[in-house]
């Protein structure tokens, strides 16, 4: 079954209607807890409610789910006999709801599931409704959720695992904080950019990441600067759509892989680490093709970009300023070189390429 995306300014007025069409009566709604000063998630529960939904709004994980957390989010859903799960908020909450998901119709553990097509029993029909334009993960059959034991992330998919629907509302991303704004503006240009050169790339993949770098360029900057004007919201949101379908299409590389050992020893947010290490990594991943980036601009050009986007929010630009040791460089290139996104890099990374990697960046 395809995903009924609905994009435009306004949008999220049409979720009750679309939820009621795919026969959703039940629904978790699983809210990102930042998003309440806004009004958001309150006028969600009020249109699905108007549409005929019985709604049950559920908001206890944090910015970084782990598998603790969906544990407490299944005991929640479990007594509710849901029929559907409806996602609003920003990366963290739509995947959470999808963990939520796999444990609510197949049981186990999260650890169970890391990989993809492990499920017994596909997952209930869900709907998306992001607040950021970053992560992608409305586009994607995946959630990202830390082992709560060891705080390192684990990719777990499945085809079910889509939404069936996806509501593009960039008005929703204008409360967003700078910061947020920022850093998920980073993490989808590095989608854009680590899809396009990944070795499982495609003529699909390689559409889908250039159109999503068309975009993303010209606005996140603006975005960044000042919140951007409704254009440049709507611009990087779609870009960010397309760079999480070309992620779907052809996974991500080496700044993926060793961003997210920062997230777990440093509690680093993804996109700040992702603007210290990606244009080191582009950087060094020119060194074995000179041409490999020059479709988006050339290495200097989409390097730089990403320098100044981080710098333009007052992200840190070195391993040393989020208080990494060198010392600890090697532990954290073991750990890098476990990450499935890092097998898909065009160098080969292993432990000594994300070792040069984490140099290069302290």
């Amino acid at each position: 079954m395809g995903v009924h995306v609905t994009f435009g300014a306004g949008s999220l007025d049409r979720a009750g209607e679309i939820a009621a069409a795919l026969g959703f009566r039940n629904s978790l709604l699983v809210v990102d807890p930042g998003l309440h000063d806004t009004g958001i998630p309150a006028r969600a529960v009020a249109l699905l409610r108007e549409a005929g939904l019985t709604t049950h709004l559920y908001d206890s994980f944090g910015p970084n789910p782990d598998s603790a957390m969906v544990d407490a989010g299944c005991a929640f859903a479990a007594p509710l006999g849901v029929d559907s799960i409806v996602a609003l908020g920003g990366g963290s909450a739509l995947d959470a709801a999808k963990a939520m998901n796999f444990l609510l119709r197949n049981g186990g553990r999260m650890q169970d599931y890391r990989g993809y097509g492990k499920v017994r029993r596909p997952l209930l029909p869900a709907m998306g409704i992001p607040t950021t334009a970053g992560t992608g993960s409305e586009a994607q059959s995946y959630c990202v959720i830390a082992d709560a034991g060891t705080h390192m992330k684990m990719a777990c998919g499945d085809p079910s695992a889509a939404f069936r629907a996806v509501i593009l509302d960039p008005d929703l991303t204008a409360s967003a904080p700078a910061a947020v704004r920022a850093a998920a503006g980073i993490d989808a240009a590095a989608h854009a950019i680590e899809t396009f050169v990944s070795t499982r790339h495609s003529p699909v993949s390689r559409m889908l990441s250039l159109a999503a770098w068309n975009l993303i360029k010209p606005s996140l900057p603006r975005v960044i600067k000042n919140g951007g004007d409704a254009g440049n919201r709507a611009d990087l949101m779609l870009g960010a759509h397309l760079a999480g379908a070309a992620i779907e299409a052809s996974m991500l590389g080496a700044a993926h892989a060793c961003a997210n050992p920062l997230t777990a020893r440093y509690g680093t947010v993804h996109g700040v680490a992702l603007g210290i290490l990606l244009p080191h990594v582009i950087h060094w991943n020119a060194e074995a093709d000179k041409k490999m980036y020059e479709e988006l601009g050339g290495t200097k050009r989409i390097a730089s970009f990403i320098e100044k986007a981080a710098e333009a929010a007052g992200f840190p630009s070195t391993l040393k300023e989020i208080g990494a040791k060198r010392e600890e460089i090697a532990e954290l290139a073991q750990l890098a070189a476990t990450q499935w996104t890092g097998t898909f890099n065009p160098r080969e990374m292993g432990e000594a390429g994300a070792a040069e990697i984490y140099e290069l960046a302290y």
